[in-house]
């Protein structure tokens, strides 16, 4: 075990994933960066790698004052809410960050693939042959030793728990109450989740349990960002559908849905199903009437280290809460306690950004999910309740000699890891015409809004295989009202009812081929990723019409760039 975290602690030598700016198709120049402006302002939108102020400023001072420009700070109105973040990156010289700033312009050629494109990833994307294992390989640049660790991290990562007492000592505690047994049952191949169709398997999906804050106290620690929200005070934070023998389940989730006809600019029908949900075989009693419900699929895990390491002054940027550019995007930042400090810091995880870091979302998963505690989250019975006594009365599988939670901190290390070195694969024909199309509509019809196309790592990351790297996540990781078509009613921190996290879509054309299935959004209730823009609504309402107003030849192309990334 010492070796193994020997392995997470060791520094390693990989090569920097940023291409300079001054390399062939880099996308980098006034020109070009004033075209792309320009296309922006006639579709409407602003796609925002950095501040539309920033944006007009450069095209009026030109590229001989950019790198004394960029700077200067972003003023997000977040500001005060996170004393300690920097608002400018603080891990760059200002050459680099001005090499950072021109790489990161978005293209306003698409007459062929950007230089890079290919490796959205930067230097540990996947370049191995597309199947059904595409989201489980590794960072293609950790070490030999590192290795080692990922396949120890997975071996954690697809374990089957089971319940206490057990003769296998190193596995149990499982619930009492949980919705799976292994990490890998939610994430499948490390992949995308789905709702109960045809069979009524809802591993990979849950329903979120809230109520927002009510007494003066309440509302305080939700300023403060001290918590998010509030459980059930009988059934806690979500829904849990599975118990070990001797005990009761919570209840089922049932899901109903309601067709909504949608007609197209030249004629073209289609059909949204809009749902609603409930629950049955309630086993505690009634559900609080102040709870909301929100239904969760499980996100793929690729990329997740690279996104981690992308500055927080780079989130915080694109950050416009009140709109004071007027473009209609009013992109805000997640606050969320710091699992370490307590301190509010930048959320960047999960459907409404409430994890700050990859450790304490796996920490939240182990003991919601599974009902396995850690360090993190010493919940040895997992989401049990007071309400809940023969669920507190179960025995749990601490065990002293290992440590005093069920994951101790070993096991977090390893799951840690291995959820920060999946790798993102490889994009497929991002030369073809078609895609090349798609992709000039996504940028005019104003997607990259909210779907900031790159970033560039923090060069100061603790794992060198993620710093310094180019990635094209193809996400702001903002929260931004979606309208009421897609609101769940449900606050968490800042993010009200109406606000999701941007999700990256990177990967999304991989979805059918890794995991049988095209289901998206927050809880899959679109069936392709046609009914996923159309279900856009709020600050993508724009972007939205514009695709149902486009030509069946230009969604398709859109389409297909999606399916290459």
């Amino acid at each position: 075990m010492r070796r193994i975290l020997g392995f997470l602690r060791r520094r390693r030598r990989a090569g920097s994933g940023l291409p300079h700016p001054s390399d062939p198709g880099a996308g980098s120049g006034p020109a070009r960066h004033g075209a792309a402006r320009r296309v922006r302002l006639a579709s409407g939108g602003c796609d925002c790698a950095a501040p539309c102020g920033w944006r007009l400023m450069l095209l009026r001072t030109g590229a001989g004052a950019l790198a004394a420009l960029l700077l200067v700070p972003a003023s997000p109105a977040t500001a005060g809410d996170l004393p300690d973040t920097p608002s400018v990156r603080d891990d760059l010289t200002p050459k680099d960050l001005a090499r950072v700033r021109a790489i990161t312009t978005p293209t306003a050629d698409f007459s062929r693939p950007e230089q890079f494109e290919l490796m959205q990833g930067g230097a540990g994307t996947a370049k191995k042959r597309i199947n059904a294992n595409s989201f489980s390989h590794s960072s293609a640049n950790i070490t030999f030793e590192e290795e080692g660790t990922f396949k120890l991290g997975n071996a954690i990562f697809r374990k089957n728990w089971v319940s206490s007492p057990s003769s296998t000592q190193a596995s149990d505690g499982l619930g009492p109450l949980f919705n799976a047994r292994a990490c890998q049952s939610c994430h499948l191949k490390d992949g995308r989740g789905h709702p109960p169709e045809a069979s009524l398997d809802a591993t990979s999906m849950f329903l979120r349990l809230a109520r927002e804050a009510e007494t003066e106290e309440e509302k305080q620690a939700v300023a403060a960002h001290q918590v998010l929200n509030f459980p059930d005070p009988v059934y806690g934070t979500q829904l849990q559908d599975l118990a070990v023998p001797g005990l009761v389940s919570e209840g089922r989730m049932r899901i109903t849905y309601e067709d909504v006809p949608v007609t197209l600019g030249d004629g073209t029908a289609v059909s949204l199903r809009k749902p609603s949900y409930a629950i049955d075989d309630l086993g505690y009693g009634p559900l609080d009437k102040r709870t909301t419900l929100s239904p969760r699929i499980a996100n793929p895990m690729i990329g997740l280290g690279l996104v981690e390491q992308i500055h927080p002054a780079d989130i915080l940027a694109n950050a416009d809460p009140d709109d004071a550019n007027g473009d209609g995007i009013s992109g805000k930042a997640a606050i969320v306690p710091d699992p370490a400090t307590g301190k509010p810091t930048l959320g960047r995880f999960g459907w409404k950004a409430q994890a700050a870091t990859i450790r304490q979302q796996s920490a939240d998963a182990l003991a919601g999910d599974i009902g396995i505690s850690s360090p993190e989250a010493p919940r040895h019975w997992g989401d049990c309740t007071e309400a809940q006594k023969t669920c507190l009365e179960m025995q749990t599988g601490v065990q002293a000699r290992l440590g005093d939670t069920e994951a101790p901190e070993p096991i977090m290390d390893l799951v840690t890891f291995y959820s920060q070195n999946l790798a993102v694969p490889v994009r497929r024909d991002l030369d073809n015409k078609e895609v090349l199309a798609g992709k000039q509509a996504f940028y005019d019809m104003g997607c990259t809004s909210c779907h900031t196309p790159k970033f560039v790592t923090r060069r100061d990351a603790p794992n060198k295989a993620h710093a310094f790297q180019l990635i094209w996540p193809y996400s702001d990781f903002l929260l931004h009202d979606m309208g009421e078509g897609l609101a769940d009613g449900q606050q968490v921190g800042v993010a009200d009812g109406h606000e999701w996290r941007t999700p990256p879509l990177w990967g999304i054309g991989l979805t059918q081929r890794v995991n049988n299935h095209t289901f998206f959004l927050h809880d899959g209730r679109a069936r392709n990723l046609t009914e996923a823009i159309l279900w856009h609504g709020g600050e993508a309402q724009g972007a939205r019409d514009r695709f149902a107003a486009a030509g069946a030849e230009d969604r398709a192309a859109l389409i297909k760039f999606l399916e290459s990334l």
